[in-house]
């Protein structure tokens, strides 16, 4: 793993990120790529959104009219076979768009802090944008398949600091 360029928006007006939301997702980002031993450079963008956009999007590009609190947009068919940015060398994974108001409420409902909250939703999207896929229970086995991504999930955020219990 070379080095990710993350780029990071904020689109919404509900929730004010806290102080070091964006380093951590930075490091998030990092530590996936890492467990998955990616080669090269990479980049990512994020983007936060609220509740009403993120039901916007989820409804016009996965056809379900409800709310949802993150939002993967892989550009690689298989998470294996990136197009590259011609300037910088970087293999472009995709967008994540993420509900700030959806990401507060679950800390709160899970007793964990935000800051968990957030990194466990970009490691689930990161790895999204790398083919796992915990959709299809017929694949809940396969190598990028629910099972091994819950675990990969777990595995990334005890590296960060980040267990359950934080």
């Amino acid at each position: 793993m070379e080095k990710i360029k993350v780029y990071i928006e904020d689109r919404q007006d509900k929730l004010k990120p806290p102080t070091g939301l964006r380093l951590l997702l930075r490091r998030t980002c990092t530590a996936v790529l890492v467990e998955e031993k990616f080669a090269g450079k990479a980049e990512v963008s994020i983007s936060f959104v609220d509740d009403e956009q993120i039901r916007a999007l989820n409804k016009e590009y996965r056809g379900k009219d409800i709310h949802t609190d993150v939002l993967s947009f892989p550009l690689s068919p298989d998470g294996e076979h990136f197009d590259v940015d011609e300037e910088t060398g970087a293999a472009q994974l995709g967008d994540i768009v993420i509900s700030l108001e959806r990401a507060d409420v679950q800390a709160k409902a899970y007793n964990h802090s935000f800051q968990r909250e957030m990194a466990f939703l970009t490691v689930h999207s990161m790895l999204h944008l790398l083919g796992y896929d915990h959709e299809d229970d017929a694949e809940a086995f396969a190598p990028k398949g629910a099972v091994r991504m819950r675990e990969k999930e777990e595995t990334i955020l005890e590296r960060l600091g980040l267990s359950r219990d934080a």
